[in-house]
């Protein structure tokens, strides 16, 4: 049997020791121990390997005071790159104590349970560190605080201290200095800003990192892992000492996400080479550095489902684990100058800004550059070039692939039908009965203005639009004929009465402004030919109009039956 795939797995010991699949990528211990950076955070998208690496790094470096634990944990690295590398990185195995924490539990609604979730997991740590106590190397008084914090009930200002104080106490019994992890610190952040808690959180992580990374005389080195690097409100106030590695930096590259080469090898070993073309178009395109690196969640997905059938079809997988609802409310709050820019990247082209990695969750109610430095920096766009202007880094930047541009399609296409949710179209209604075709123009034309159009798929997007705005008519019945494939016309619109009207809409895409008319009149010509209003005859409908569409970018022209 194929080793199993690591899907959702992010505890290295686990999945070394229960032989999942592994894609090494522990030769970023050698770059850290080369690079000595005192305290390193690294800025990915979600799911592209952090925690992993987090967890790889503690059972590398970690001392956890006992032989055999300590031996089992070298043994974990068996075979891996790390071990072929020179005797100054593996003589700096089980080295130190290591402080482990992760963040994404405090994703709570209020200020109370996040905070309740950080007391948690800190308490969680303490306790994994319970067998210095009762070693005479702790006072007394030590060891009653430490007490606290493992029980849980620790206040608001020890807790804030706690990562220094754990540091100490590991020092002192060890005689060693620590190393601190803390993995997607900024979770709590993001919740926060959604929950309307920011101040609070932010005023409580500051806290935290300050005495663990700024005034820790006991910290050997530390790695901080999230999204963004959230500075502009001093979350790493005065960490002078703080190395930033972003996507934009070539240290560290290739060691988040997986590169060709590594994604060529596990097609390989699980026998599905033949399917790269369409792993390459959906989950390629990230530029790290300028390291090219795929998605390494949807490449484990889509290689367990080829798993089950060869044939599988690639799905957007990253979707379901990174909230596309910051795209959707940006997207709803957008001016007309991001809509134009987000329809030049939906039908493949660029747009540039500026850099500005300093960035937060409240950037993104701004326009234009912080808007799209979150995205490229969460993942949602990638670079195409860079250069220096006016001692300024500019990014080009497009969507990565065609996993991200579903992304965006469904989002837009889901704020569309919401918006159009929200309105009356009861002129519209009025002007098709009237066969007033200037007015339809003119209410159309009105309705294209404000939405993002995908030119790319053009005659089904124009469809799908005219379509959802027709549907919100509570007195005739709309059926949309074009997803069924039947040769029949484009839209059918109906009185529930037989009595009642009836009519035929039939959509043409434009290859120019000049052949608007020509094309809205050869649509008309196409229901008569095909004779789409025998269907409503044979039913017994005797008042039937014909009428027919065409676009072009953001111009439509109507045309009735004579």
């Amino acid at each position: 049997m194929k080793q199993p795939l690591p899907i959702g797995i992010d505890n290295f010991e686990k999945l070394i020791s229960e032989g999942y699949y592994y894609v090494d990528k522990s030769l970023l211990i050698r770059e850290l121990l080369d690079l000595k950076g005192e305290v390193n955070l690294f800025t990915r998208p979600r799911r592209f390997g952090k925690s992993l690496n987090l967890s790889m790094l503690r059972y590398f470096f970690e001392d956890t005071g006992e032989e055999e634990r300590n031996r089992h944990n070298r043994e974990l690295f068996s075979g891996l790159k790390i071990m072929k590398a020179d005797s100054r990185y593996t003589s700096q195995m089980s080295s130190c104590p290591v402080i482990n924490l992760t963040m994404k539990s405090a994703k709570q609604p209020t200020f109370a349970s996040a905070f309740f979730k950080l007391k948690d997991v800190i308490a969680e740590e303490f306790c994994r560190h319970a067998g210095i106590l009762g070693k005479n190397k702790l006072s007394a008084r030590e060891e009653r605080r430490f007490r606290r914090i493992a029980d849980g009930e620790a206040d608001y200002d020890e807790l804030s201290g706690s990562l220094e104080f754990l540091s100490r106490c590991l020092y002192k019994v060890q005689g060693k200095k620590v190393i601190i992890l803390i993995d997607k610190y900024d979770v709590p952040l993001e919740s926060a800003y959604f929950g309307g808690y920011y101040d609070q959180m932010s005023d409580f992580i500051r806290s935290l990192f300050e005495s663990a990374l700024k005034t820790n005389e006991f910290l050997n080195f530390a790695v901080v892992t999230g999204c963004l690097r959230i500075s502009r409100e001093s979350i790493f106030t005065g960490l002078n000492h703080l190395n930033i590695i972003s996507v934009l930096d070539q240290n560290y590259s290739e060691h988040f996400g997986f590169t060709e080469r590594e994604v060529l090898q596990a097609m390989s070993f699980y026998g599905h080479e033949e399917r790269f073309p369409d792993m390459k178009k959906w989950y390629d395109g990230y530029l790290f550095g300028d390291t090219n690196v795929y998605n390494p969640w949807s490449v484990l997905k889509f290689l367990y489902d080829l798993n089950a059938d060869n044939g599988a079809f690639p799905r957007p997988y990253w979707v379901n684990t990174s909230s596309s609802a910051l795209i959707r409310d940006a997207v709803r709050r957008s001016d007309q100058d991001v809509r134009a820019q987000m329809e030049v990247l939906v039908n493949g082209g660029s747009i540039d800004f500026p850099v500005h990695e300093e960035i937060t969750y409240a950037d993104m109610n701004q326009k234009g550059n912080y808007f799209w430095n979150f995205l490229y920096f969460t993942g949602y766009l990638t670079r195409a070039e860079k250069w220096l202007e006016k001692r300024q880094i500019i990014l080009r930047a497009v969507i990565p692939n065609e996993e991200l541009l579903s992304v965006y399609e469904n989002v837009i296409m889901g704020w569309l039908e919401e918006n159009i949710k929200k309105q009356d179209f009861y002129a519209l209604y009025q002007a098709l009965e009237d066969g007033d075709a200037k007015r339809m123009r003119e209410i159309i034309g009105e309705q294209l203005l404000a939405v993002i159009s995908f030119y790319d798929s053009a005659e089904n997007f124009y469809h799908g639009f005219l379509a959802g705005i027709l549907s919100q008519s509570k007195k005739y019945l709309v059926k949309s004929n074009r997803e069924s494939g039947s040769g029949r016309s484009d839209i059918m619109i109906r009185d529930p009465s037989l009595r009642g009207r009836a009519f035929i809409i039939e959509v043409k895409v434009s290859g120019s402004m000049n052949d608007l008319e020509k094309d809205a009149q050869n649509a008309v010509r196409q229901i008569y030919e095909k004779n789409y209003p025998g269907e409503l005859r044979m039913e017994g409908y005797q008042r039937i109009s014909c009428c027919g569409i065409a676009f072009y970018r953001k111009d439509c022209e109507v045309q009735f039956s004579d």
